[in-house]
């Protein structure tokens, strides 16, 4: 029979409860008891507080003495995970993926690493890159289980894993916003419409809009667009993901395309900070040009270091609000910041190619040669007569020519924030970091054509890809702030770590192989410290 039996350790103080179990041992003749340890008892209350079981104790013990010491003997690459797994960590990209996807991360990482280091391979390659590489999940996955992982991954899990990256830079600096276009021929993906992209081409496909930090150069937001939706009008939309991640201090810099009054008014409703492009055309800008067009180009308002005229003008913005629930419109007025700019260089680059568009338009009319699409050109800019005698008679219309050429070289900027014109225009030039991002995703990344046939598949496929794009983007940055585009191509410097090797060997920790001096100098070039062993 079991009875419960009180010690206490003289060393420490505690007093322990055990389970004694009396039995009669035939050899030596004598009853004898049986302990077993159940806890510790509580001086204050004396009930009995269960100790953790042994088996429990040893698996913390070998969670906190580092990775299990191989049970065969193997030889992996391991220098350009290394690099990724370091870049990972102090980016926090794999913690926040943890969070996320505890589960499945290191399998979303494996994949990732995959697209970064293999380029525009397929992912049916992935078993043969797996066997001779080290990466975080260490194991195949075989297209059916990519698939299946990209499936499972949820609009949830996303949007927390957007919430958590964007707490750690929204609110250092400003975020370049911009949309592109991925074509697509799937009749199972929901979101495919026809639509123009970039190049003006109209074709089936879907949009992608992408916020990305000017100073980081690193991407934290996407939202996946119908293939037919324009630029201004996902502003609302982007507006309501920016309060429902709880991003605070929001500062967006976008292009023309994104000018509206009502994106303006819902900038201003919601306290974001901007800076736009804006076109000559408007109302305010043609106005303002028009009484700066003559003094601009003074010496005050030159910029040496980009060779052009910059000044601003401080401007109110007529201002509305409509409250339906009230049956109401609030309005008034809010401060504005207009930079004006003229580039004569730009001047004359626009005079040219407007000039050559006339030389060929004259040629198409006196020729015969009319195209459709040019005939409101030919009434804009040319009187056209015919007699049996002389033919063909083609007269330009000076005063309509002139009016086209008056704007070349001037361009204009809005914000609500920034005052000096030069600080605008570098911020705003920097916004084509956007766009080579979506050359990243696209190009080398393999995205110009979507290979995908379920919605499920493309929201987790784009979460995948994403993910890459911020790593590419941190390795794009520290290459180019430390020349290294000079002598290498991003692929050429990961191929230069991807031959260190590691060896896994039977009761030892994992060994790192030889790095060569180069090696190590370009790992610290890229913010990493050189991989000595595995601590």
């Amino acid at each position: 029979m079991a009875t419960i039996v009180h010690q206490k350790d003289k060393r420490t103080g505690i007093t322990y409860a055990y389970e004694s179990v009396s039995h009669w041992d035939k050899e030596k003749k004598q009853s004898r008891a049986k302990r077993k340890l159940i806890g510790r008892v509580d001086p204050a209350t004396g009930n009995i507080v269960p100790t953790r079981k042994r088996k429990e104790k040893e698996a913390e013990r070998l969670k906190n003495t580092g990775p299990v010491p191989a049970e065969c003997v193997k030889r992996s690459y391991y220098g350009a995970t290394y690099l990724l797994d370091e870049i990972g960590e102090s980016l926090g990209i794999t913690e926040d993926l943890k969070r996320c996807f505890p589960d499945r991360y290191q399998q979303i990482l494996s994949v990732a690493y995959y697209l970064i280091l293999e380029g525009k391979s397929p992912l049916s390659r992935f078993p043969k890159w797996a066997a001779l590489h080290k990466h975080p999940y260490d194991k195949d996955i075989p297209s059916q289980r990519s698939s299946e992982l990209f499936a499972s991954i949820s609009e949830d899990e996303r949007y927390q894993f957007f919430c958590l990256q964007g707490r750690r830079r929204t609110e250092k600096e400003y975020l370049a916003y911009d949309t592109t276009s991925i074509s697509s021929y799937s009749k199972g993906l929901k979101q495919v419409r026809y639509g123009y992209n970039k190049e003006g081409d109209y074709l089936p496909q879907i949009n992608l809009a992408l916020l990305f930090g000017e100073e980081s150069n690193l991407p934290f937001y996407y939202r996946k667009l119908p293939g037919n939706i324009s630029d201004v009008k996902t502003i609302k939309n982007l507006i309501a993901d920016m309060d429902f991640l709880e991003y605070k201090k929001i500062k967006l810099v976008m292009d023309r395309g994104f000018y509206s009054e009502e994106n303006i008014n819902a900038l201003f409703q919601n306290h974001l900070k901007f800076l736009m492009s804006a076109k000559l055309s408007l109302t305010f800008v043609k106005n303002e040009l028009n009484n700066v067009r003559d003094n601009i180009r003074t010496w005050t308002n030159y910029s040496q270091k980009y060779e052009l005229y910059a000044l601003t003008q401080s401007i109110r913005w007529t201002y509305s609000q409509k409250r339906p629930y009230i049956g109401e419109t609030l309005a008034g007025e809010r401060r504005m910041y207009l930079h004006l700019y003229f580039n004569s260089e730009r001047a004359l680059e626009d005079e040219k190619e407007f000039n050559i568009k006339l030389i060929n338009l004259q040629e198409e009319l006196i020729t015969g040669k009319r195209r459709p699409e040019h005939e409101k050109l030919y009434a804009k800019f040319f009187d056209v007569s015919s007699t049996p005698v002389r033919g063909i008679k083609v007269t330009a219309k000076q005063t309509a020519i002139d009016e086209a050429k008056k704007n070349y070289g001037f361009f204009a900027l809005i914000s609500n924030e920034i005052k000096d014109p030069i600080t605008a225009l570098e911020i705003y030039r920097n916004k084509d970091l956007v766009e080579k991002a979506f050359g990243n995703l696209k190009e080398r990344l393999n995205m110009r054509r979507l290979l995908v046939s379920s919605d499920a598949s493309l929201d987790g496929k784009l979460f995948v890809q994403f993910i890459t794009l911020i790593f590419l983007s941190y390795l794009k940055k520290h290459m180019q702030d430390n020349d290294l585009f000079k002598k290498h191509t991003m692929q050429g410097l990961l191929d230069e770590f991807d031959i260190i090797e590691c060896y896994h060997q039977p009761g030892s920790k994992l060994r790192v192989g030889e790095v060569t001096k180069r090696q190590m100098d370009l790992y610290n070039k890229v913010g990493v410290t050189p991989p000595t062993s595995l601590q």
